[in-house]
């Protein structure tokens, strides 16, 4: 039988998906682990993915490469699609499927499958993704193409003697580096909020916390003095917030296909790095850099939302994201509260309110009261102008 890859993620849908391709083709089930997956975890997926009927398992760790070619520029982008969601399961979905090309092609297969149905955004990024790096392998979707049940599903598995616990979770959680979604059915609606119990993390802590995070050109690189890589800071600061059930929210936004979604999220680490990396640029960058690249962050973030990472024009972004953080250097001190932290301040030597020219609103050092006279005069002739004009007698 010719070989073919599955996205395997070890749930319902997938797990039909191995046993039902494994009566034709070779099947080798590859998880790609982007964060949130324990060592025992990945030890019961492998052992179920034998079940389903696969010829291999193999479970490709890509957290610090989902960090280095994604979620870097979402925080020099300070991306937050809609003001409130940092991307947390869209992009993974990119490396996810980078990384799964990759293996079907190092073993030669002739197909990749995946477990994706045809009414969300996963099915549009992992097949254009596939579609532009291996044109010749084909892609092969049962649950989409045969618009299957749940129920079906579970009836077809337990026929094929795999009677594991297919209970439906109330909700459906999704965790990773950069976050962690949840569904339920509160948000198949547009009137219902999540409750507590929805969320991963739960209030563990009441008293108030200071955390000192360290950047260096945009990049955190150390928490509370202590220096690691930062996809590994990312996760240390997640464990400290998320004690705080910090992170909580619930995002609208329009899909790929056109209809809107709505999707719970818990993301402490991403939201505060987010925040206080933005506070930094703040103090760091000129109005014309925070400007520019406000909007060219947005694109981005659309553009990867969409599954469009492959277009050059991300890589032209990237370029732009990275030469900014240049002088983003320095340390902004946060406070953790009971759901919520606030940010205190920062220390940088390129802090441009060190300036020499005076201090706002108190006194000026670098212009004389004549020339604050004259500047003004001038700033205002395009607005006199008009107004004169343009003003009825």
């Amino acid at each position: 039988m010719e070989k073919l890859v599955i996205a395997y993620s070890g749930g319902l849908d997938t797990s039909y998906c191995a046993v039902s391709l494994s009566k034709k083709y070779d099947v080798h089930a590859v998880s790609i682990n982007t964060g949130g997956f324990s060592k025992a975890e990945i030890e019961k997926i492998e052992a179920n993915a034998y079940k389903m009927g696969v010829s291999t398992y193999k479970n490709v760790d890509a957290v610090a490469t989902f960090y280095r070619k994604v979620v870097k520029y979402l925080i020099f982008g300070n991306v937050l699609k809609n003001n409130s969601y940092p991307l947390s399961v869209s992009a993974e979905r990119i490396i996810q499927a980078i990384e799964i090309v990759k293996y079907a092609k190092s073993i030669n297969a002739k197909y990749i499958a995946h477990g994706s149905t045809g009414a969300g955004n996963d099915q549009v990024r992992f097949d254009m993704i596939f579609q532009t790096l291996a044109p010749e392998i084909q892609i092969i979707t049962p649950i989409r193409d045969q618009k299957l049940t749940r129920q079906e599903e579970i009836d077809y598995l337990k026929s094929n003697g795999i009677d594991l616990s297919w209970e439906k979770a109330k909700y459906s959680i999704n965790k990773g580096l950069w976050g962690t979604s949840v569904g339920g059915s509160e948000t198949l609606t547009s009137d219902k909020p999540l409750p507590d119990e929805a969320y991963p993390s739960q209030l563990k802590h009441a008293e108030d916390e200071r955390v000192k995070l360290t950047f260096d050109k945009g990049e955190l690189v150390a928490v509370n003095g202590i220096e690691n890589d930062p996809e590994i800071n990312i996760e240390t600061l997640n464990n400290l917030a998320s004690a705080y059930a910090i992170g909580r929210d619930i995002h609208v936004g329009d899909t790929i296909v056109g209809i809107k979604g709505r999707v719970g999220f818990e993301a402490a680490a991403a939201l505060i790095t987010i925040k206080a990396h933005h506070l930094l640029e703040k103090h760091t960058l000129t109005k014309w850099q925070l400007q520019h690249k406000e909007y060219l962050s947005s694109f981005y973030g659309m553009h990867l939302h969409e599954g469009q990472y492959l277009d050059p024009v991300m890589r032209n972004i990237e370029a732009f994201l990275e030469s900014s953080q240049d002088k983003v250097s320095g340390e902004v001190n946060v406070t953790l509260k009971p759901y919520h932290f606030s940010l205190d301040g920062i220390k940088s030597k390129h802090d441009l309110m060190n300036a020499k020219f005076g201090s706002y609103g108190e006194e000026n050092k670098g212009w004389t009261a004549d020339e604050a006279k004259g500047f003004i005069k001038i700033l205002g002739n395009q607005n006199k102008i008009y107004h004169q004009v343009n003003t009825e007698l």
